[in-house]
């Protein structure tokens, strides 16, 4: 299985990040994992096309993690053949999120009905919202959906992904807790956002303070990863985002919590465990 991280970026805007968003590749299968700001740009950079997905899966519903939902929904619509579904899973709320982008892309999907004879009607999007303790499959991929805690926003959940050979949790936001160790114990990759606690002190702005509250930091990220055995600790989603190159500061941080392997780099940073020794 392989771990490209598409959007490293946080919700302040960056030029050199896109917003969260992470994909899982096995064999021919891939998963989309949220749908953060030009998404679907960094697709394309990593050699896929929307239509090549085999679903997309939400951790949590935050503007900054579902932002380009709609630019995959339609580009995987009008780059397919008549009739291909998109399967979307996530938490419960997913299912208004998807209905309110079309009815945003109405006009744009009557347009393009009207003008291609092949487009018959609109995306066909499957969603299916999914509760802690539930499986899924998406082809050769097994989901176990797992809670987290990144409340205020409830709720929230993790995927733990297996191919058969291989199995990561993607973590997406939240504080650590003992569902998260549960869901982590004993895979070998775990993809978690993570925030600067020195940084983030720094900036007297109480908005970004609160950030604090809710998200993990590189140290927890790292006791979490000890706690659950993990072989690869991978940080995205960096908050304050650090300047390209020096996300080894970040792994630095983390180095005397967590003994294994530390992955922190910039958008389009891959992890590839069919080639990494465990």
């Amino acid at each position: 299985m392989k771990i490209t991280l598409l959007g490293t970026g946080s919700p302040i805007p960056d030029p050199h990040r896109a917003g969260p968003s992470s994909l899982l590749t096995s064999g021919s299968d891939l998963v989309l994992v949220d749908a953060g700001r030009g998404v679907v740009q960094r697709l394309v950079a990593a050699g896929v096309f929307p239509a090549f997905l085999r679903g997309v899966v939400l951790t949590h519903l935050h503007s900054d993690h579902i932002s380009d939902l709609n630019d995959v929904i339609t580009t995987h619509w009008v780059m397919s053949g008549p009739g291909a579904e998109l399967p979307i899973f996530g938490p419960p709320g997913t299912q208004r999120v998807v209905s309110a982008a079309l009815d945003m892309l109405a006009p744009d999907i009557g347009y393009r009905v009207a003008h291609h004879d092949d487009l018959h009607t609109a995306p066909s999007v499957v969603v299916t919202e999914v509760l802690p303790g539930q499986t899924f499959t998406l082809g050769e991929m097994s989901f176990v959906v797992g809670s987290t805690d990144h409340r205020p926003v409830e709720p929230t959940v993790a995927f733990r992904v297996s191919d058969g050979t291989h199995t990561v949790v993607m973590a997406g936001d939240g504080v650590p807790c003992e569902s998260l160790d549960a869901l982590t114990a004993g895979a070998d990759a775990y993809v978690q956002t993570v925030v600067r606690e020195d940084l983030v002190a720094a900036i007297p702005n109480p908005r970004l303070q609160d950030i604090l509250d809710y998200h993990s930091t590189v140290v927890q990220a790292a006791q979490t990863a000890a706690r659950a055995g993990v072989a690869h600790l991978v940080l995205t989603h960096y908050v304050p985002a650090p300047f390209q190159g020096t996300e080894l500061e970040w792994a630095s941080a983390a180095r005397q919590y967590f003994s294994g392997n530390i992955v922190a780099g910039p958008d389009l940073t891959v992890l590839d465990l069919s080639t990494t020794a465990q």
